[in-house]
């Protein structure tokens, strides 16, 4: 299979782990090799409600075999979505537009926050990811793709004094922009912070920085593609945790528990000024199956409770971090909220071993951070405190060996 792959996938494609898994089947927090041993996913937030939700997988079907067409059509599920996904977020964001992916999302909430305010200039954080578009990937530092000449970074506000300067950095940008003769347009940020090694606390630490783009006329783009829909335990959407509510939201992978779903929100006025000039229609944005789909992982999240679950089961799972921490001096730091986590550890080379062991012992994460040094955990949110504890008992036994 991996050589059947090399010849016909562009050398583009990446895989995880130093020994790739052949993945066949998955059902809940559970992935399966063609093999039959099975792994813990602990790194899959595609899957929001667990792979292969019965009732997401069941509407699917029934949709898909009932009508599939696109939004130039009146249809009812995309409106039902619409006012679904509204009546999570602050009233003040008011008007949906569907797309089949984050970087979509996010492509448009660039160009609309261009047109409504007239500038050009971008501020991401150093180690940002926000997608694979041509313009996105200039602003995806992580990626090693060289920044747009209008696109500043500031370090993120991971650790106790980036949090402090998070602000005063975003105001500094903005004084580079002006001096160089750049408008600004937005400050584009995903509010866990994910790809930089996760930032979350203390709650609240956005607001400053937000209050700063306004104040130079641009707006604030709230990335909810990782920490959306619940992850983060104490809210629907990350950004809710900083008490702003942004001019943008874009929501991308876990919409559709892996089915090609998003969206993105956007307040009335915004929207409105680039609605003046410009109209956006995608065939397959909002296409019926597609928001059937986003309904039954909404009504999934609100049956089994699951941002709950991703509260009370992330409070035990990094209480037990913690303790880890207290023993294992490789562990520096660990940082996040509800089922994000990051784990700070002691360097690249540790982090890469880490990774790959837990592997071995059938237990899947990832890494983040600009230097790929931070354990990135982050399980679908059925993820219960039986599976908690097989993580905390590997990691425990790894470090200790």
């Amino acid at each position: 299979m991996l050589a059947r792959r090399q010849r016909v996938l562009a050398p583009t494609y990446r895989l995880f782990y130093e020994e790739p898994l052949h993945i066949v089947r998955g059902e809940g927090v559970w992935l399966y090799d063609a093999e039959g041993r099975r792994y813990l996913d602990c790194y899959n937030n595609v899957p929001v409600v667990g792979h292969c939700h019965p009732r997401v997988v069941e509407r699917l079907a029934r949709q898909a075999g009932k009508l599939n067409t696109h939004t130039r059509y009146i249809t009812d599920t995309p409106v039902e979505l619409a006012e679904q996904l509204l009546a999570t977020l602050p009233r003040e964001l008011t008007s949906v537009t569907f797309t089949c992916s984050g970087s979509e999302s996010n492509d448009l909430a660039v160009r609309i926050s261009k047109v409504a305010t007239g500038g050009t200039g971008f501020i991401v954080t150093e180690g940002a990811y926000h997608g694979t578009t041509e313009t996105l990937s200039r602003m995806s530092p992580v990626t090693g793709v060289k920044t747009a000449p209008e696109v500043y970074t500031v370090p993120a506000p991971v650790g106790a004094q980036n949090v402090t300067e998070f602000a005063p950095r975003v105001r500094e940008c903005i004084a580079q922009m002006k001096r160089a003769g750049v408008q600004p347009a937005a400050l584009l940020v995903d509010t866990i912070f994910g790809s930089d090694g996760v930032a979350s606390h203390p709650a609240g630490f956005l607001e400053p920085a937000v209050a700063e783009i306004r104040a130079a006329g641009g707006v604030f783009i709230a990335d909810e593609v990782q920490p959306g829909f619940g992850r983060t335990g104490d809210a629907m959407w990350g950004f809710q945790r900083h008490g702003v509510v942004p001019d943008l939201v874009t929501m991308g992978k876990p919409m559709g528990n892996g089915h090609p779903v998003a969206a993105l929100v956007a307040r009335a006025e915004v929207m409105g000024e680039f609605a003046k000039e410009h109209r956006y229609f995608n065939t397959f944005g909002g296409n019926t199956v597609s928001c059937e789909v986003a309904l039954a992982v909404l009504d999934v999240l609100q049956r089994e409770k699951l941002v709950n679950n991703a509260r009370v089961t992330g409070d035990y799972l990094k209480q037990g971090l913690l303790e880890l921490a207290s023993r294992h001096p490789a562990i520096h730091e660990v940082r996040g909220a509800g089922l994000f986590l990051g784990v700070q550890m002691e360097g690249r080379e540790r982090t890469t071993r880490v990774v790959n062991d837990l592997r071995r012992e059938s237990v899947l994460i990832g890494s983040a951070g600009r230097n790929a040094d931070v354990l990135k955990i982050r399980p679908p949110l059925c993820f219960g405190r039986a599976e908690a504890d097989i993580v905390l008992e590997t990691l425990d036994s790894i470090l200790r060996e």
